[in-house]
């Protein structure tokens, strides 16, 4: 018999994409307050939250890759580390589990955080896999949202840049 107040899967799946659905349309409006950062913030961690109860590895990536994209955008470079490469470890411990996008957007993040923490050389190399990962995506469609998300917030232009060109 189920605890009094205990959420099923369902439940937490729903709420999950509720929040992660406000979550992007946060992270969307150009022109946030400070407030709505703050909760930009706080439904991404409770998405997040709701995907470790009742998602799968697939959904923990993308939830922490959401977190970590708030905090780059945020300017929190320690948080954004620290999603970063929490994010990139998972995609590489289940790769086999992750969409070929996973794997650019993994390393998209980790590039984003490194150049946040002032490691502009090491932030480029990141950037031209990412790109070079990017350029892996099969599906047309991904391909472009990729690359329209990687070119959405700059990063130091390399050889590689011109490869959505």
């Amino acid at each position: 018999m189920a605890q009094a107040g205990a959420k099923s899967t369902l439940d937490h799946k729903f709420i999950a994409i509720e929040l992660n659905q406000r979550a992007w349309a946060l992270l969307e409006n150009e022109s946030r307050s400070p407030e709505e950062n703050d909760e930009m913030l706080h439904v991404a961690h409770a998405s997040l939250w709701h995907w470790l109860q009742a998602g799968t590895k697939v959904h923990h990536q993308r939830g922490l890759w959401l977190v970590g994209r708030i905090h780059v955008l945020l300017g929190n470079r320690e948080a954004a580390m620290r999603y970063a490469r929490q994010t990139m470890d998972l995609t590489e411990v289940h790769q086999e589990d992750m969409a070929d996008f996973d794997h650019a957007y993994a390393s998209e993040l980790l590039a984003r955080a490194t150049l946040l923490a002032g490691e502009e050389g090491e932030a480029s190399v990141l950037f031209e896999r990412a790109a070079r990962l990017g350029q892996l995506i099969h599906g047309e469609q991904n391909r472009k949202i990729f690359f329209s998300d990687l070119e959405a917030i700059p990063y130091p232009k390399t050889e590689l840049s011109e490869l959505n060109s």
